[in-house]
């Protein structure tokens, strides 16, 4: 017999974690979603007669909790990791150097990396290892990426080849919109803190399967079906959700997995559920440009493009190219054929065996609200909520993380576990008696 019944709201990736978590601590557990479509910010869909992702996520050998995750759905083989850390980085005239790491500890692991890298003067070097020598002072920083990097002396060579085109795609913002402090932690993560964690991985699949799979867990999964409200009881806990037309369903418990936005139209006042500033965020749209040619296989993963609006390139398949365009606020309003014509002129131009290539098929995808920042003084908001058997869930919450699929399963498991303990310790709702709030 089931502990009790709990609402998930929201089909991303934090409500499928969560909801996954809690199915697997014996709640009954039904999922709401008000799409159509699985995997909230990283779902994919057919175009053409090809399923593609809305986006090319990208997680890293650090993303524990984001590869425990889909290891538990059973799909651990359609994860791609790096043995090592190495990319491949193109300039527009088509000169190559790659980054990759030596099979020693780190940090050393990233000084015969450096040593190697044609795009970067040595005095740039010099500079770029002296600043990811004081991440720490990062992480203590109260104001942008970009006034630190000043600080400590990048020059425009260094920011060219290695801050924006590593640390504009990690965050999904540009340099001066990024916080200090987010940065830092990717540096001390990923490049500093072990030699296997800047590793690039990526899904093998489209990322709706993974999605799929986590919704399979659950007792019940409600797409196209929005809720408008919470029922909440005499006392004010919360008793269910309230559906688009006034459907009531009662829940013991109730994950909110959704943006700041959604939240904010949902809960109408969230100061009385004691959930502050969810007007201090800001979002960043990515777009994909999806490339079909007759060329075949080009011979790598991924690469990135300096000097180029198109920043990174993936191999998906032979003659399937996904180029993605990180924090593009300007290219979210370019057309389709603009998006298509533009890249796929790019990537002729830096890969030589794409001359005289034909392109087959072209499309772009958008997310425009990809990611949400918190604001430079904005703390950013917990799983917790003032009623105990309310929890909320979301890459954008306070997981330690940036907004990454990882921090969007680790938000999915901090709701569950604040659940199963408000629930285990009575702090439920009966399912009788309810009003809408």
């Amino acid at each position: 017999m089931a502990k009790g019944r709990v609402a998930v709201v929201g089909a991303g990736l934090a409500g499928l974690s969560a909801g996954v978590d809690l199915t697997d601590a014996g709640y009954d557990v039904e999922l709401f979603e008000r799409g159509r479509l699985l995997g909230g910010r990283a779902t994919s869909f057919e175009i053409g007669g090809h399923e593609v992702d809305n986006g090319q996520h990208v997680f890293l050998g650090c993303c524990d909790r984001f590869v425990a995750f889909v290891t538990r759905l059973g799909m651990a083989s359609d994860l791609h990791l790096q043995a090592r850390f190495d990319a491949l980085v193109i300039a527009r005239d088509g000169t190559r150097s790659r980054l990759r790491a030596a099979r020693v500890p780190a940090p050393w692991h990233l000084m015969s990396a450096f040593a190697g890298y044609k795009h970067l003067r040595w005095g740039s070097k010099r500079r770029v290892a002296l600043a990811l020598a004081r991440a720490r002072d990062a992480c203590a920083s109260s104001g942008s990426f970009a006034h630190w990097l000043a600080r400590t002396g990048q020059d425009e060579d260094a920011l060219r080849a290695f801050w924006r085109p590593f640390f504009v795609p990690a965050l999904n913002a540009p340099l001066e919109r990024m916080s200090a402090r987010d940065a830092g932690f990717v540096m001390l993560t990923a490049f500093l803190g072990d030699a296997r964690a800047a590793r690039f991985g990526f899904s093998t699949v489209p990322l709706a399967r993974i999605a799929r799979a986590a919704a399979d867990r659950l007792n019940a999964v409600h797409l196209a079906t929005p809720v408008t409200a919470l029922a909440r009881t005499a006392d004010g806990s919360v008793a269910g959700i309230v559906l688009d037309g006034g459907d009531r369903r009662d829940f013991h418990g109730v994950v909110l997995a959704l943006t700041p936005p959604a939240l904010a139209h949902l809960l109408c006042d969230p100061a009385a559920y004691g959930v502050a500033s969810l007007d201090g965020y800001e979002s960043f749209p990515i777009v994909d440009v999806h490339l079909w040619h007759d060329r075949g296989s080009l011979g790598f993963d991924f690469a990135a493009l300096l000097d180029s609006p198109v920043q990174w390139i993936f191999e998906k398949a032979p003659g399937y190219l996904c180029c993605s365009l990180s924090a593009a606020t300007d290219d979210v309003r370019l057309s389709n054929d603009e998006l298509v014509q533009r890249s796929w002129r790019e990537v002729v131009r830096a890969i030589p065996l794409l001359d005289g290539a034909q392109l087959v098929l072209g499309a772009a995808t958008r997310t425009p609200q990809a990611t949400f920042l918190a604001k430079l003084d904005v703390a950013r908001a917990s799983a917790a909520t003032t009623i105990p058997n309310l929890a909320l869930a979301g890459s954008w919450t306070d997981t330690g993380w940036p907004d990454t699929m990882e921090s969007a399963v680790i938000s999915g498991k901090n709701a569950a576990r604040l659940l199963v303990d408000a629930l285990s310790s009575g702090n439920r709702a009966p399912l009788e008696g309810t009003s809408v709030a």
